[in-house]
């Protein structure tokens, strides 16, 4: 029998991190199922989900935590199914550009709150405008809909607060 874990890792950004978790869960019997990773702010920062038979699997969590000593903090969540949403689930991909300004992502995912969508992935970043030399908020979210909610009110929604905080929102 299998159990499934789902855990973050952070840690100060240095070579190596991804394989010092990976030899633990290899060394221990362990499959990587997937996994979300990247580096911000000095810091590298990673969610995954790795299977393990039961009969080791308090001797991989054991030896993750053991991570710690390297300065990657390794936290246990609560195991995860096992599997992963379903391929033919309803995702529509949002693109916000605009200056940047406090309280863009509150309202864009107020939005989503509201007509009950799920962000499935988001990625933001600031970036110098090219011809102002401001600066400018970018992000993308990947969210599920629900069969409940009418697009044409999630993208009226949208273009109301795109207006009012002055960015552009592309739905696709």
């Amino acid at each position: 029998m299998l159990a499934t874990l789902v855990m973050t890792v952070i840690g100060a950004d240095r070579p190596g991190l991804v394989q010092m978790v990976a030899t633990r869960v290899a060394d221990h019997g362990g499959n990587w199922l997937e996994s979300r990773m990247c580096r911000l702010g000095g810091q590298f920062a990673g969610i995954l989900r790795v299977e393990v038979s039961t009969d080791r699997r308090d001797e991989l969590v054991n030896a993750l935590r053991t991570l710690e000593v390297d300065g990657l903090r390794v936290i246990m969540h609560a195991e995860g199914g096992a599997t992963t949403a379903p391929v033919d689930r309803p995702l529509v991909h949002v693109e916000i550009v605009g200056h940047d300004r406090p309280g863009i992502l509150r309202s864009v995912s107020g939005v989503f709150a509201a007509h009950g969508l799920n962000v499935e992935e988001l990625a933001s970043e600031r970036v110098n405008a090219p011809m102002d030399g401001g600066t400018l908020f970018r992000a993308k979210a990947t969210v599920f809909v629900p069969p409940t909610a009418k697009m044409s009110a999630v993208r009226a929604d949208l273009e109301k607060i795109a207006s009012d905080l002055m960015v552009d929102v592309k739905v696709d």
